[in-house]
Protein backbone atom coordinates (compact mmCIF):
# COMPACT_ATOMS: atom_id res chain seq x y z
CA UNK A 1 0.00 0.00 0.00
CA UNK A 2 1.67 3.53 -1.41
CA UNK A 3 1.82 6.95 1.37
CA UNK A 4 -0.93 8.55 -1.31
CA UNK A 5 -3.42 6.03 -0.79
CA UNK A 6 -3.12 6.35 3.42
CA UNK A 7 -2.75 10.21 2.88
CA UNK A 8 -6.13 10.21 0.85
CA UNK A 9 -7.79 7.52 3.36
CA UNK A 10 -6.80 9.91 6.56
CA UNK A 11 -7.87 12.72 4.02
CA UNK A 12 -11.80 11.34 3.51
CA UNK A 13 -11.44 10.07 7.18
CA UNK A 14 -11.37 13.89 8.09
CA UNK A 15 -13.75 14.97 5.76
CA UNK A 16 -16.53 12.36 7.06
CA UNK A 17 -15.60 13.22 10.29
CA UNK A 18 -16.35 17.25 9.92
CA UNK A 19 -19.42 15.99 8.10
CA UNK A 20 -20.44 13.93 10.80
CA UNK A 21 -20.10 16.32 13.72
CA UNK A 22 -22.27 19.43 11.54
CA UNK A 23 -24.91 16.95 10.06
CA UNK A 24 -25.67 16.10 14.26
CA UNK A 25 -24.84 19.66 14.80
CA UNK A 26 -27.71 20.90 12.27
CA UNK A 27 -29.62 17.57 13.67
CA UNK A 28 -29.70 18.49 16.97
CA UNK A 29 -29.02 22.18 17.95
CA UNK A 30 -30.87 23.55 14.66
CA UNK A 31 -33.44 20.91 14.82
CA UNK A 32 -36.35 22.40 12.73
CA UNK A 33 -34.32 24.92 10.47
CA UNK A 34 -34.69 23.34 7.55
CA UNK A 35 -36.26 20.10 6.34
CA UNK A 36 -33.45 18.45 6.58
CA UNK A 37 -32.58 19.65 10.27
CA UNK A 38 -33.94 16.68 12.19
CA UNK A 39 -32.34 13.46 13.72
CA UNK A 40 -35.01 11.29 11.11
CA UNK A 41 -33.34 13.76 8.34
CA UNK A 42 -30.32 12.77 9.66
CA UNK A 43 -30.59 9.03 10.08
CA UNK A 44 -32.44 8.78 6.64
CA UNK A 45 -30.26 10.88 4.53
CA UNK A 46 -26.61 11.20 6.30
CA UNK A 47 -26.36 7.23 7.87
CA UNK A 48 -25.82 5.76 4.63
CA UNK A 49 -23.45 7.97 3.07
CA UNK A 50 -20.95 7.37 6.40
CA UNK A 51 -21.57 4.08 5.81
CA UNK A 52 -20.08 3.87 2.17
CA UNK A 53 -17.77 6.59 3.49
CA UNK A 54 -16.27 4.12 6.14
CA UNK A 55 -16.43 1.03 3.87
CA UNK A 56 -14.36 2.99 1.27
CA UNK A 57 -12.05 4.27 3.63
CA UNK A 58 -11.63 0.70 5.43
CA UNK A 59 -10.59 -0.58 1.88
CA UNK A 60 -8.25 2.13 1.40
CA UNK A 61 -6.24 1.49 4.50
CA UNK A 62 -6.59 -2.19 3.69
CA UNK A 63 -4.94 -1.77 1.48
CA UNK A 64 -6.22 -3.89 -2.22
CA UNK A 65 -5.32 -2.97 -5.27
CA UNK A 66 -8.72 -2.04 -6.75
CA UNK A 67 -8.99 0.36 -3.80
CA UNK A 68 -7.51 3.66 -4.68
CA UNK A 69 -10.05 3.05 -8.25
CA UNK A 70 -13.24 2.44 -6.08
CA UNK A 71 -12.15 5.54 -3.78
CA UNK A 72 -11.39 7.59 -6.15
CA UNK A 73 -15.39 6.92 -7.93
CA UNK A 74 -16.68 7.25 -4.63
CA UNK A 75 -14.93 10.69 -4.44
CA UNK A 76 -15.75 12.20 -7.13
CA UNK A 77 -19.18 11.52 -7.16
CA UNK A 78 -19.13 13.06 -3.80
CA UNK A 79 -17.83 15.99 -5.27
CA UNK A 80 -20.51 15.74 -7.71
CA UNK A 81 -23.43 15.76 -5.50
CA UNK A 82 -22.12 18.50 -3.37
CA UNK A 83 -21.51 21.02 -6.07
CA UNK A 84 -24.95 20.17 -8.64
CA UNK A 85 -27.35 18.87 -5.18
CA UNK A 86 -26.42 19.97 -1.84
CA UNK A 87 -24.93 23.25 -2.75
CA UNK A 88 -28.00 24.43 -4.62
CA UNK A 89 -30.83 22.66 -2.97
CA UNK A 90 -30.22 21.59 0.67
CA UNK A 91 -27.59 24.24 1.83
CA UNK A 92 -30.10 27.26 0.40
CA UNK A 93 -32.94 25.90 1.68
CA UNK A 94 -31.12 25.59 5.50
CA UNK A 95 -30.47 29.39 5.19
CA UNK A 96 -26.52 29.04 5.97
CA UNK A 97 -24.45 30.45 8.31
CA UNK A 98 -20.62 31.07 8.85
CA UNK A 99 -20.14 27.33 10.29
CA UNK A 100 -22.63 26.05 7.47
CA UNK A 101 -20.06 27.62 4.59
CA UNK A 102 -17.02 26.77 6.71
CA UNK A 103 -17.75 23.04 6.58
CA UNK A 104 -19.05 22.94 2.83
CA UNK A 105 -16.15 24.31 1.89
CA UNK A 106 -13.50 22.49 4.09
CA UNK A 107 -15.90 19.15 3.28
CA UNK A 108 -15.35 19.88 -0.71
CA UNK A 109 -11.83 21.09 -0.56
CA UNK A 110 -10.79 17.61 1.34
CA UNK A 111 -12.66 15.51 -1.08
CA UNK A 112 -10.90 16.82 -3.86
CA UNK A 113 -7.49 16.64 -1.98
CA UNK A 114 -8.72 13.04 -1.59
CA UNK A 115 -9.55 12.60 -5.14
CA UNK A 116 -6.19 14.11 -7.04
CA UNK A 117 -4.06 11.54 -4.64
CA UNK A 118 -5.82 8.93 -5.82
CA UNK A 119 -5.91 9.88 -8.98
CA UNK A 120 -2.02 10.31 -8.62
CA UNK A 121 -1.99 6.24 -7.42
CA UNK A 122 -4.53 5.01 -10.31
CA UNK A 123 -2.50 6.70 -12.74
CA UNK A 124 1.16 5.65 -11.02
CA UNK A 125 2.88 9.33 -10.53
CA UNK A 126 4.62 9.73 -7.51
CA UNK A 127 5.07 12.57 -5.85
CA UNK A 128 9.01 13.48 -4.88
CA UNK A 129 10.40 15.93 -2.65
Amino acid sequence: MTTLVIQAAWVLAAAFVLSLAYELYRATARAGSSRHDSIDAFVKNNIPLYVVAVVVIGLLFAGFDWAPVIGLIFSVVVIGASIAFYNPKIMIERQPGLIDWFEDLVFTGLLFVAAALLLYQVLGITLQP
